[in-house]
């Protein structure tokens, strides 16, 4: 990726690009931190131009993972190739990547423009590339006014894409944001997140995230890794990961979930199922029967904006629904069937039920 002098001469390159020499592989990752495994076997392919999230709950391992891709903590055992090759023994400084950090790690006593330039003047590159390449950079994430501020004198929204800036400016192969949004208000953070992907596809630059919220990571990524306990548990497009959890538990991390134990779907017994999952929007709420359904009362509603989260309690299980519109009065009777299930055994999917 090269930052031009004019942005709007950049040519980016499309996600999924055969170039070789781009794109980002972990092969059998694994490192032990305190004597406890952090990340045990670890494979990952990340495609070039391709804007990949590690998700999942704290402590699975996906800062971790990321610490190594950067080059700040070193692997126990296994591989990574960067930009076609292998960067497993390189410090951060020899690799083709640039980090964006959590805190944004900005200098306050100095100017936009001084932190934007700061690793290139590490670098001893000539004063005129420099100044050159930092307006560029600047321009192209809109900040260009702000050139002679002070990081303490701007937003925090600002304050991220100079942290951004900085990193785009080492024209990296590999950009990777590590919880990039976590230190900006609900509202701000969806802006900021459209612009990071709008840039991000603009460039065309391979880009891995780390987050816990799986709205972000679901609204930004061409494919999210769900991580736990160490391990990839899914990695697929958002849609994917929704429609078709492949275990237990990516089902019961993305989204919300009805878990109903022993294999029973609301109807009637899975053979030799463990668990049946059914999304909310599955639960189909009418006061008339139907086909299929079994008598409820509302126990609960909360609303949500455009839908409502109602609680049902049937005689054989208590499910929410997400009703549309105007919702039921806690107490209303009335009926309750299900859409589609899906079927686990060991914790693995085996089986999606429509009816």
């Amino acid at each position: 990726m090269t930052i031009a002098a004019d942005p709007t001469s950049l040519s980016p390159s499309p996600a999924g690009s055969s170039d070789p020499s781009a794109g980002l592989r972990l092969r059998s990752l694994r490192k032990t931190l305190g004597g406890r495994t952090i990340i045990d076997d670890l494979d990952l392919t990340v495609q070039p131009g391709e804007l990949v999230s590690l998700l999942g709950p704290s402590g699975c391992g996906k800062t971790t993972t990321l610490r190594m891709i950067a080059g700040f903590l070193a692997p126990d055992a296994g591989g990574i190739e960067m930009a076609g090759r292998d960067v497993t023994r390189l410090g951060p400084d020899k690799r083709p990547s640039a980090m964006v950090f959590q805190n944004y790690a900005l200098w306050p006593h100095m100017t936009v423009a001084k932190n934007v330039a700061y690793p290139l003047r590490l670098r001893r590159l000539p004063r005129a590339e420099i100044a050159e390449r930092v307006d560029a950079v600047l321009q192209l994430v809109n900040l260009l006014h702000h050139r002679d501020s002070r990081p303490p004198r701007i937003s925090g929204g600002e304050q991220q894409r100079v942290a951004l800036a900085r990193a785009l400016v080492q024209e990296p192969e590999v950009l990777l944001l590590d919880e990039p949004l976590s230190n900006l208000d609900a509202k701000l953070r969806v802006r900021v997140r459209e612009e990071i992907r709008d840039l991000q596809q603009r460039l065309g630059i391979t880009t891995v995230v780390v987050t816990h919220d799986q709205e972000e990571a679901l609204s930004i990524s061409d494919r999210v890794a769900v991580m736990n306990a160490g391990r990839v548990e899914q990695f697929s497009a958002p849609g994917e990961l929704y429609r078709r959890p492949e275990t237990e538990f990516v089902a019961t991390f993305i989204g919300s979930m009805n878990r109903l134990e022993g294999g029973f779907d609301g109807t009637r017994l899975v053979p030799g199922a463990d668990v049946v999952g059914i999304r909310p929007e599955d639960v189909v709420f009418t006061l008339d029967p139907r086909p299929g359904a079994v008598p409820a009362r509302v126990e609960r509603v909360v609303p949500h904006g455009h839908f409502h989260r109602v609680r049902l309690r049937r005689e054989d299980a208590t499910l929410d629904a997400f009703v549309p519109g105007e919702p039921p009065t806690v107490g209303t009777s009335g009926y309750a069937s299900i859409a589609s299930a899906l079927v686990y055994r060991d914790g693995r999917l085996v089986d999606a039920v429509s009816r």
